[in-house]
């Protein structure tokens, strides 16, 4: 299976759910379509991989660029609901020092106007 994301709204936070997998070729490429044209109308995105079943190097990649371009346009993106799989992913990589990362997509989007969110790696620690 390959990658499906469905959008909707929390607030004035939009949410990306993801399902299936994040891979090289048109997994990734579709995910930093569709995210870059949604940076055009929100600086405040979640991506919510709880239906993620598997991520490889590029997806990886796929997501950090995402990450960076939304921080340079004055944005961010914040992950949600992660399997044990994407846990560890992002622990043996070090990423879990770059992304904010949450138990659901509505905490995600809490956290954007909570008072004491800080820009950068917040989240939790895995």
């Amino acid at each position: 299976m390959g990658l499906a994301t469905t959008t909707r709204k929390i607030n004035e936070v939009t949410v990306v759910d993801c399902a299936g997998k994040i891979t090289l070729g048109e997994e990734s490429a579709t995910l930093r379509l569709h995210l870059k044209d949604l940076m055009n109308t929100s600086r405040q995105i979640v991506l919510d991989l709880g239906h993620v079943t598997y991520i490889d190097s590029s997806g990886l990649g796929a997501l950090v660029a995402l990450y960076t371009s939304a921080r340079n346009a004055g944005g961010n993106i914040k992950l949600a609901n992660l399997n044990s799989r994407s846990r560890e992913l992002l622990q043996v990589t070090r990423l879990y020092t770059v992304f904010e990362t949450y138990d659901s997509a509505e905490e995600a989007a809490r956290s954007f106007t909570a008072p004491a969110a800080r820009s950068g790696a917040a989240g939790r620690l895995l």
